[in-house]
């Protein structure tokens, strides 16, 4: 399957000045699959080393950390020439094997001609505590779950996005293509964008086989919950994993953490929320007091909301029945439109590589999404259904008169006097269509 982030390996392969490349992402987001389709359509050689899988491969980076002695004996071990014009070395789960992530820095310094690319789970977690990582030796890139328009390539409909990409103007998109794409929404809503479930999907066109699949990465989120975390977390983070869902079913979605249990206190689960958040399970929007430069200086951290990262495991972890993707509109606005929320976080997250905040006004007001770009700040509220009411909008533009104002609902593409418009499933359009509206 296609993914967006293999435009960027092929810029890094291009650039003169190339580092070593570490892939990080939440596991089972694909980031395996993406290096060694890499390494097989632009190598001619791959030399693959997956630390878990290959323990033994550990004991060459224990004698020391030059980078021509560990690949001649890697080169041995695995029966294989690597040859620095024609071969792309890849070190997954490289986490297992904290030597060779520190010997990155070495491969930087003294072995520029050969191509490394590094890809770990659990990256986060790691290097929390970890020492030696190689600062400034490494280029970074970062894997999501799929987008909606990475989902439409997929599933064959690329066409569909290459018009959506082609969009410069805020005017209907013709109602047939509306109408399929909210279709195609509510299919991505329940699939989600992890790589398994959608291959499921295009093989068996089954949703309970894509539930299984979903339920078996949870499983497995589980269980790394008890392997790799301390023993003193584990239940701690378990807790906070399976609430997931009652703070999402609030009105408002803030996360309390009483509701994990009556006697639950910040200081207690603090640590366990930050390893969810390092594993990269669950983003993090926090409350901006005053939305001004950098929003980051104005968040106020103790008030935040939790999403999961991937909005199909959150209907499996919900048990969302397949029935209602047939159920008119109702996915959108099921669980408070809980499932609608989590989307946009997590394509926004996807978008800017870090997560964005939200604003409210003394209960009078709350603008879903505020996000900083290009020195600006887009405020952006977000409707389960057909929706025209802005009163969030109109409170944040009397307040802050911010140039630009949009909204995200079940509607066409469309302005409607200040507030831009923009379907759910143009979410990934947004940034770049709300910039060129503040130019003009």
């Amino acid at each position: 399957m296609k993914r967006d982030l293999y435009k960027r390996l092929l810029q890094w392969k291009k650039d003169p000045a190339r580092q070593p490349l570490l892939v990080q992402g939440a596991r089972q987001v694909g980031k395996t699959y993406l290096l060694k389709e890499f390494g097989a359509q632009e190598y001619r050689n791959c030399c693959y080393i997956n630390f878990e899988e290959m323990p033994a491969c550990k004991a060459f980076f224990e004698l020391d950390l030059k980078p021509h002695r560990i690949l001649r004996d890697l080169g041995i071990h695995l029966e294989i020439k690597i040859d620095p014009a024609t071969t792309l070395i890849i070190f997954d789960e490289i986490q297992e094997c904290p030597n060779a992530l520190t010997s990155l820095k070495y491969f930087c310094e003294h072995a520029p001609e050969y191509e490394v690319a590094a890809a770990g789970s659990l990256l986060g977690v790691k290097l929390s505590g970890a020492r030696g990582f190689p600062v400034g030796k490494v280029h970074f890139c970062h894997l999501f779950p799929m987008s909606f328009f990475e989902f439409l390539d997929a599933i064959g409909k690329s066409m569909l996005r290459a018009m959506l990409e082609q969009i410069q103007i805020l005017e209907p998109i013709a109602e047939p293509h509306h109408q399929q794409l909210l279709e195609l929404l509510k299919l991505y809503f329940f699939i989600g964008g992890m790589p398994k479930p959608v291959l499921r999907y295009i093989q068996t066109k089954d949703l309970d086989v894509v539930r299984e699949t979903q339920e078996d990465i949870l499983k497995a989120y589980v269980h790394d919950f008890a392997k790799h975390a301390p023993s003193s977390l584990v239940m701690k983070i378990t807790q906070i994993w399976d609430s997931i869902p009652v703070h999402l079913g609030k009105e408002n979605k803030k996360f309390v953490f009483s509701a994990i249990k009556k006697s639950a206190r910040a200081r207690d689960y603090e640590e366990a929320l930050q390893w969810l958040l390092d594993a990269e399970l669950i983003y993090k929007v926090s409350l901006v007091t005053t939305p001004k430069l950098p929003l980051m200086s104005y968040g106020d951290h103790e008030a935040f909301k939790i999403y999961l990262l991937d909005v199909g495991l959150l209907a499996a972890l919900c048990r969302l029945p397949a029935r209602v993707i047939v159920e008119g509109d109702q996915l959108f606005v099921e669980f408070k439109g809980s499932f609608t929320e989590n989307y946009v976080a997590q394509a926004l997250t996807t978008i800017f590589g870090c997560s964005p905040y939200y604003w409210t006004s003394e209960r009078e007001a709350e603008v879903d999404f505020l996000l900083e770009s290009d020195g600006n700040i887009f405020p952006l509220e977000i409707k389960s259904g057909s929706s025209a009411k802005k009163k969030s909008l109109l409170v944040y533009q009397e307040k802050y008169h911010p140039s630009v104002i949009s909204r995200s609902t079940l509607m066409n593409l469309k302005q409607d006097g200040k507030v831009c418009n923009y379907p759910l499933y143009f979410i990934s359009r947004f940034p770049m269509m709300a910039s060129q509206k503040k130019e003009k």
